[in-house]
């Protein structure tokens, strides 16, 4: 008969351990400005589209899938399928709570709920696009116009973050996955 094996227990780890609660290494000057140049230039061109259909599609929430596509290439929330669908679902809901409560403050909180619930069973993790769904109840943009824009505005961004993280050697390549 063999004695039992004794095992060593493994380390607990959470979340939450000392090791696990340091930020980030600092980005290098070049990796920084590299970051920098292509949320700027993305959003100068939705700036510049939205004088040419004198829409404004330069939104709140495109400014923030743009640092997240930018800075954090690898992250989820910033893969195509996560900034496209999470805008979209995220409109989407804000127009489901504009028509059903109207365009109060606390409407626009249940639509960010809703959207980060809609995106969530979608595997679709944006909360830029949750701030799409405060925008669409707060401002009631027409369906049929800001739609599309939101839309086009959305795969700008990921064709940019394409494209700009090819143009640095040895940049973190976008997208990590497209859908």
């Amino acid at each position: 008969m063999h004695a039992p094996v004794r095992r060593t227990p493994r380390p607990r780890t959470s979340e939450h351990s000392p090791s696990r609660l340091r930020a980030p290494a600092r980005p290098t000057p070049a990796a920084a400005a590299h970051s920098v140049s292509g949320a700027t230039a993305v959003l100068l061109a939705l700036v510049g589209i939205g004088a040419l259909v004198h829409e404004p599609v330069l939104i709140p929430s495109l400014a923030a899938s743009a640092a997240l596509v930018h800075s954090a290439p690898g992250l989820p929330l910033a893969q195509p399928r996560s900034v496209v669908g999470g805008h979209l679902l995220g409109a989407l809901a804000g127009y489901a709570v504009l028509a059903a409560a109207g365009g109060s403050a606390w409407a626009a909180a249940v639509a960010g709920g809703l959207a980060l619930a809609a995106n969530t069973a979608a595997r679709t993790p944006h909360a830029p696009g949750c701030a799409s769904a405060v925008i669409v109840v707060l401002q009631a943009p027409a369906p049929a116009r800001f739609l599309p824009l939101l839309l086009g505005a959305a795969l700008l961004l990921v064709l940019t973050g394409y494209a700009v993280s090819r143009l640095r050697p040895g940049a973190p390549r976008y997208p990590a996955y497209w859908w």
